[in-house]
């Protein structure tokens, strides 16, 4: 290696170990000379230094208490590194120095890379925000909720019409219901070259639409553990919600159940429905959606929580049972989220598989997949298998 690459490579490992004679890069006997920071490296050494040379059991650490403070640091993070490193970082302050009161100064709300757990740890906060950072919150909230609707719309509005119309197709269709295209595609076979024409052994038809072809609902455990999975539910639910083939209900729970069905015209406000924090009652959430599922047999229904019942499990399961029995399409998702495998009760999931209820965690790039399998009635834990994400001996595979 070059002089020059070896300085570079000892530049590099001091800003990743820091400074001091712990790094190992001080000058001493045999280690050549001392690494030297250049203006901007120091810059980006004293915004690492903030953070990870802190105290983490020191109330905001070395970042200092002001707003104006850390709206410089989150600047200088914003400057050094990319928009997925600044999520990391931010993150990392968090949890580690204690700066959710700062998140209440509009200033700061304004500097910071906004993301999903940043969204959750913003809608855990709402109840004892001041009224001045509530619309600096809100205006992050929306920023998140936007970019995720953009991304994620079209592949679930695709995935869920297309699912709905092979669902709907019938092979004894009135004149007026015929799918042309589909009806030759599937009569190629008969195609009769003397007389330049295909002669259809069998009619491929759409069948009459009705207001709604399936009835959907989200059952969202609101406990703070499943904080990144209620803001994607979230935002799925308000997508579902625009199309009108699919009645869509959203409901959150802890020991109380809410209906946010209402507000699924802007997934803001649904979020801002939702209470993360709090005990668990899934037995009590079944209990409604049970009581509001008018056509078991054309309803899929998704349960997103990690299944840590706090009310009465075996009254939970047999309604679960029940459920499943009257027809509907029941699935858990132990996450809907990127935030890897989740903590989940391996005995609750074993026992929803026993009854054919797929329990599995699903990132919000399959969920239109998994929709679009569940709408045509497919085998969802063989869908999810194919995937690597069916839950096996009380492992996620």
């Amino acid at each position: 290696m070059t002089d020059t690459g070896d300085t570079e490579r000892r530049r590099r490992w001091r800003l990743v170990l820091g400074g001091g004679d712990a790094d190992g890069l001080a000058g001493g006997p045999g280690e050549g000379a001392p690494v030297s920071l250049g203006s901007l490296d120091r810059r980006m050494d004293e915004a690492l230094s903030g953070l990870y040379d802190a105290d983490p059991g020191a109330r905001r650490g070395g970042l200092g208490a002001s707003a104006p403070k850390v709206a410089r640091w989150l600047a200088d993070l914003r400057e050094f590194f990319p928009a997925d490193v600044v999520r990391v970082l931010q993150g990392d302050a968090i949890e580690r120095l204690d700066l959710q009161q700062l998140l209440f100064e509009p200033e700061m709300l304004d500097g910071v890379e906004p993301d999903v757990n940043l969204v959750g740890t913003l809608l855990s906060l709402k109840g004892v925000m001041p009224g001045q950072a509530k619309d600096a919150a809100r205006a992050v909230v929306r920023r998140v909720v936007d970019d995720l609707t953009r991304r994620l719309e079209e592949p679930t509005r695709a995935a869920v019409t297309g699912s709905l119309n092979r669902a709907q197709r019938n092979f004894r269709p009135r004149p007026a219901e015929i799918d042309w295209d589909r009806t030759i595609r599937a009569n190629l076979k008969s195609y009769q070259p003397d007389r330049n024409t295909v002669i259809p052994e069998r009619l491929v038809g759409m069948g009459r639409r009705r207001r709604s072809l399936r009835d959907i609902v989200l059952c969202l455990d609101q406990s703070g553990s499943m904080a990144s999975s209620v803001v994607y539910a979230g935002v799925f639910g308000a997508v579902l919600a625009s199309l009108p083939a699919v009645s869509t209900r959203v409901v959150v729970f802890d020991t109380e159940v809410a209906d946010l069905s209402e507000h699924l015209d802007d997934p803001v406000d649904v979020l801002y429905g939702i209470q993360l924090g709090g005990g668990t009652d899934i037995n009590r959430a079944l209990a409604y959606c049970q009581g509001v599922i008018r056509r078991p047999e054309q309803t899929v229904m998704v349960l997103i929580s990690d299944l840590f019942e706090g009310g009465n499990e075996r009254e939970m399961l047999a309604r679960a049972r029940t459920l499943k029995e009257s027809g509907v399409n029941v699935i858990a998702l132990l996450a809907l989220s990127d935030d890897g495998a989740p903590s989940y009760d391996h005995g609750v999931a074993r026992a929803f598989a026993a009854m054919g209820i797929p329990a599995f965690a699903c990132t919000p790039d399959h969920f239109p997949g998994l929709m679009a399998a569940a709408i045509r009635g497919d085998d969802v834990a063989a869908w999810a298998g194919e995937l690597g994400l069916v839950v096996r001996g009380g492992g996620v595979g």
